[in-house]
């Protein structure tokens, strides 16, 4: 039987079948999405993003994946928040989220993506994922956040996003 709630999953002991990333350049009052052409969420309106390869950070992931879906390079890149996804048909997905304050280049359309900006008090919620309503508003704030999710296909079933305390950087006072 499916968990039809996340706190029927013990997400300590869960282990994610794939981990990805997304990344969100914000600059001046704007955000850049993509209107994603391949892959899961063809068809969405999303971040860039994608999964990790082999020896790779989340972030160097995020700034990858961004360069080869939007032909730009972040700059000011900072984590925001993580994300655990639970599919009915036994996909697991963890992801980290970054914010960009700026970027190099022009946002190009690519085989996967066509970039797409939106004023930050206007996003194309109804064109995204269900889950990005609930943990957008917070990372557009700043404030740092943790969400759990359970899918049956597109359809979310369950949620819970949290604030979370950043964490220390190694470099910084203890």
């Amino acid at each position: 039987m499916q968990p039809t709630r996340t706190t029927q999953i013990d997400w300590p002991a869960w282990t994610p079948t794939e981990r990805a990333t997304l990344l969100f350049v914000i600059t001046g009052g704007r955000i850049l999405l993509i209107h994603k052409k391949q892959g899961l969420g063809a068809g969405k309106i999303n971040g860039p993003g994608g999964r990790l390869e082999a020896g790779e950070t989340p972030e160097q992931a995020a700034v990858r994946e961004t360069q080869e879906e939007l032909c730009i390079t972040p700059v000011g890149v900072t984590h925001a928040g993580t994300l655990r996804f639970q599919f009915y048909d036994g996909y697991a997905l963890a992801g980290d989220v970054f914010t960009a304050s700026g970027y190099e280049g022009d946002p190009t359309e690519t085989d996967e993506a066509i970039p797409v900006w939106a004023q930050v008090d206007d996003i194309p919620y109804d064109n995204m994922w269900a889950d990005d309503r609930l943990w957008m508003p917070l990372m557009l704030k700043g404030i740092p956040f943790e969400g759990q999710f359970i899918f049956d296909g597109d359809r979310m079933v369950d949620h819970d996003v949290i604030v979370t305390q950043p964490c220390a950087s190694q470099d910084g006072p203890r």
